[in-house]
């Protein structure tokens, strides 16, 4: 694209952000408005975006009113905000933020990674494969990569890593040449409306796969597969089928050493660079893709390059982040906002820290997720020895009456307790505590570090 003006109404959103950097780089002006300062939108700015904070057209800097500015939006932004009104109404060019990703795809090869949950250190794991193992590769992440401690990855090469988005459909603007899909879970309701709309969704994100291309799905997930132009693989944690995980050892690190098992053969001793479960199944679906990928192009996959790469690996911020760990206390926080996330990252951590105390501090996101699940929310937080739970984080909606989360509290069944988020971190300093992890996808992250220095001093 050629140099010119771009602002970004929430430019501190991850995907976002991402788009924001992507255009910096490309020597572009960039600006924009988020409604809130945070780590992210602070680095963009140390970069040379110019942001503000206030919903104001008088804040929006000198020539980015010019008629030629690219207005780019999420779909979080409400219709009502004053600056978005005022691009629609000014004839301004508006793409959402889906929109400009499938722009920038394009004559890419495309590896786009899909699911209600799973999809961020998948699709990272890609990216991170592409690049240490085959020495190549872009990417526009859902999380900032502590590998390249950024979300976006500017690489050699034609192939582009994705996280496909099914927030707004979002990745139905997207054609990629092979895709997995982790899950189909029911998520975002107050966009879909019921469980089978989302499948739906994701049949419509298949039928757009290129003819030629390749899927790999999750083996229990359950959705109509309509494109005859493709071929279709299953993957899983450890059940036998195309792409799996066979002889798992946990090491003491809380790590686990495996073979993973390919239709061409089993590529022994894997270990990741990351605790959990749960990351050995996402370890199978990227190595899956990147297997794919290369079988498209032609190219020949070194397994020993790839085991280097897997055992390199460091994860996604805020997904098993270790802030304390110690043989007296451990302290992780993790972005798990569904109740199948919450519940594999509970077992996860059971199954890393047998026979000790766990503590799961969770966040409920969204007021129309917490009254569309609280139930399965309260049956995943069962898994935990006690629980603490946050007030709602709203994001972009509005209190629904009788939406809170006592009604999560309600239906568990171990000790819990309800805590104001800015009195977490006093209140853990008078419990006894053996394993605590924080969970959830709204703020509950900028108390992380008061968080861990009240648990350090228990040491």
């Amino acid at each position: 694209m050629e140099k010119r003006r771009l602002y970004f109404l929430g430019i501190g959103g991850i995907g976002m952000s991402a788009l924001a950097r992507y255009f910096m780089h490309e020597g572009c002006s960039v600006a924009g408005y988020d409604r809130t300062e945070t780590p992210l939108t602070r680095r963009l700015e140390a970069e040379g975006a110019m942001i503000h904070y206030n919903d104001s057209v008088e804040a929006i800097p000198d020539g980015f009113l010019d008629k030629d500015t690219i207005v780019v939006y999420t779909p979080a932004i409400p219709a009502d905000h004053s600056e978005f009104k005022m691009f629609k109404s000014g004839g301004y060019r508006l793409l959402k933020r889906s929109q400009m990703l499938g722009e920038l795809s394009k004559g890419k090869f495309v590896m786009a990674v899909a699911g209600t949950h799973g999809k961020t250190t998948t699709s990272t794991l890609v990216s991170w494969l592409n690049s240490a193992a085959a020495g190549e590769g872009s990417a526009f992440l859902g999380g900032v990569s502590k590998n390249f401690d950024s979300n976006l990855v500017l690489g050699a090469g034609n192939r582009l890593a994705v996280e496909a988005d099914e927030f707004d459909r979002s990745f139905l603007q997207l054609n990629a040449d092979v895709a997995v899909i982790t899950s189909a879970d029911a998520d975002h309701l107050d966009i879909y409306g019921t469980h089978e709309a989302v499948k739906e969704a994701f049949s419509q994100f298949v039928d757009r796969i290129k003819a030629g291309g390749a899927l790999v799905v999750k083996q229990d997930v359950d959705i109509e597969i309509r494109n005859s132009q493709i071929a279709v693989y299953r993957y899983s944690y450890s059940t036998p089928c195309d792409f799996y995980a066979a002889n798992i050892r946990l090491l003491e690190s809380g790590c686990y050493l495996f073979d993973i098992v390919t239709p061409s053969g089993v590529i022994e001793d894997c270990s990741l660079g990351v605790p959990g479960w749960v990351n050995i199944e996402n370890t199978v679906a990227a190595v899956a893709l990147f297997i794919l990928a290369a079988k498209a192009e032609g190219k020949s996959v070194d397994y020993d390059a790839l085991r280097e790469a897997l055992s390199a690996f460091s994860g996604v911020k805020r997904r098993f982040e270790f802030y304390v760990n110690t043989p007296t206390a451990v302290y992780m926080d993790d972005y798990a906002h569904h109740p199948r996330e919450l519940s594999a990252a509970i077992t996860s951590v059971k199954q890393m820290f047998p026979n000790r105390s766990l503590m799961a501090v969770f966040q409920p996101h969204l007021y129309t997720r917490t009254r569309d699940l609280y139930v399965e929310f309260a049956q995943a937080l069962n898994g935990a020895d006690s629980v603490v739970l946050l007030p709602i984080y709203p994001a972009r909606e509005e209190p629904i009456e009788g939406i809170c989360s006592e009604i999560i509290a309600k239906r568990v069944t171990v000790p819990c307790t309800i805590v104001e988020r800015e009195q977490l971190a006093t209140w853990l300093a008078g419990q006894k505590t053996d394993i605590v992890v924080t969970f959830g996808a709204g703020n509950i992250d900028a108390y992380c570090d008061a968080v861990a220095a009240v648990i350090r001093d228990k040491v």
